[in-house]
């Protein structure tokens, strides 16, 4: 056993092969070192001039702060090449055990710094170093083989141990990077100025659903799996899915009729029964709408196909307004229709280069000459009630200013006393 080790030692360890190793090693971390304090700060400049996709961003950031570990990696895999065709496999194997360790590192710190959950991200880091460690030491085959040997045969698909952690590994693996790509595909298309809003929702709620339908195929058929074989599987789910989940899929097929006729989009104004404010995002089972309270309702996709909906934005963003005042009867209404025209026109959110104010004499009324003032303004989600009163104390103020007075009712009681009754009736 001593003598055994004794050979290893002077075959692999202390042979000048070692040597030759070491000083690739220690020279490709010098030489990584350096260019990557040279192209570090530019890479990572010309990235932050990236705006509006912040997941791009964090994966390019990412690499840019590693950058000395992917040039050592490149370093180690040019001089491991180089050797391959002129060395034993004893001669070149500490640069082989050092490069799967630094592309390992690469790997799990670019991947623990883009997974935003904490958890799993220490959980990708534990799994990674783990299989890392068992490939190190060589035990790599055993386990796999162990893994592979725990199976069970349903028909005539076996499914063994290793088949389930490759399918699951592969699943989230892809499925995480399709819904990454699928966000920056989303930012993308977000800044198109030539699409609709509505239609860049939809295209960015297909290209996820694409890559991450493609993303699961891709797995099962990596796994082995025969797809044809969840043939019918698939039909019980979808006759599962038919009855059991009936609201599910009408607000999914209601969202995307949304998103094609291009009913409401993100920023329009809407009400909907009582609910009254502008929609935030539109989602596959529901629209976020928040009114001017702060509070967020997530109103289902088939409220707005199956009930009428007041869009205050849809064709335009103008809306009109009506104020309905009253003066005394003492004021020349021609004079009150041009204070009322020239106050409203000086309101800051009245829109007086789509169409100025108007003010109507609409009727002489109990107590009072009664007047509506219409005018409009381009920004409804900014609120209704709170112009009609900034319009209204404008008017008072003026009003106040001109001595036109604003009426309240008058009553007149007549009262007759029993005494006067009583002698009226003996007199007859």
């Amino acid at each position: 056993m001593i003598e055994e080790l004794e050979a290893w030692l002077r075959t692999f360890v202390l042979s000048e092969w070692t040597l030759y190793q070491l000083g690739i090693i220690a020279v490709g971390f010098v030489l990584s070192s350096f260019l990557a304090s040279r192209t570090e700060p530019v890479f990572e400049a010309r990235a932050r001039r990236i705006k509006g996709n912040p997941d791009l961003l964090r994966v390019i950031i990412a690499f840019m702060r590693r950058l000395r570990w992917l040039y050592l990696v490149l370093w180690l895999w040019i001089a491991h090449a180089a050797l391959a065709p002129r060395t034993w496999p004893s001669q070149r194997w500490l640069l082989g055990t050092v490069l799967t360790l630094v592309a390992a590192w690469f790997a799990v710190a670019v991947l623990t710094k883009i997974i935003r959950n904490p958890t799993l991200s220490r959980l990708v880091a534990i799994v990674s170093w783990a299989y890392v460690a068992v490939y190190a030491i060589g035990l790599d085959g055993p386990l796999i083989s162990a893994m592979d040997g725990a199976a069970i045969t349903l028909g005539a698909v076996r499914l063994s141990l290793l088949v389930i952690v490759k399918a699951i590994v592969l699943a989230v693996a892809l499925v995480w990077l399709a819904v990454l790509f699928g966000n920056v595909l989303g930012h993308w298309v977000q800044r198109s100025s030539d699409l609709s809003p509505s239609f860049k929702v939809l295209i960015t709620k297909l290209i996820k659903i694409s890559l991450i339908v493609v993303a699961g195929a891709v797995a099962l058929s990596a796994t082995g799996i025969d797809l044809t074989a969840l043939t019918i599987f698939s039909g019980a789910v979808g006759v599962g899915v038919g009855f059991g989940l009936q609201k599910v899929v009408s607000n999914f097929i209601s969202g995307i009729i949304i998103l094609l006729d291009k009913s409401i989009k993100p920023g329009d104004t809407i009400t909907l029964g009582d609910t009254f404010g502008s929609i935030r995002d539109l989602r596959s089972r529901f629209v976020s709408v928040i009114t001017r309270d702060g509070k967020e309702y997530l109103i289902p996709n088939e409220d707005f196909i199956s009930q009428q909906v007041v869009n205050w934005s849809f064709s335009s963003d103008y809306v009109r307004i009506d104020v309905d005042f009253g003066t005394s009867y003492d004021s020349d209404p021609h004079e009150v229709m041009r204070i009322a025209i020239e106050t409203a026109s000086a309101v800051p959110r009245v829109a007086n280069n789509y169409k100025p104010p108007v003010c109507w004499l609409t009727a002489f009324g109990a107590s009072s000459l009664d007047f509506r003032l219409r005018f409009w303004i381009s920004d409804p989600a900014n609120g209704l009630t709170n112009i009609r009163g900034e319009v209204l104390l404008a008017l008072w103020d003026a009003f106040k200013t001109s001595g036109i007075d604003i009426p309240f009712p008058h009553r007149e009681i007549i009262m007759k006393t029993p005494v006067e009754f009583s002698r009226g009736r003996g007199e007859k």
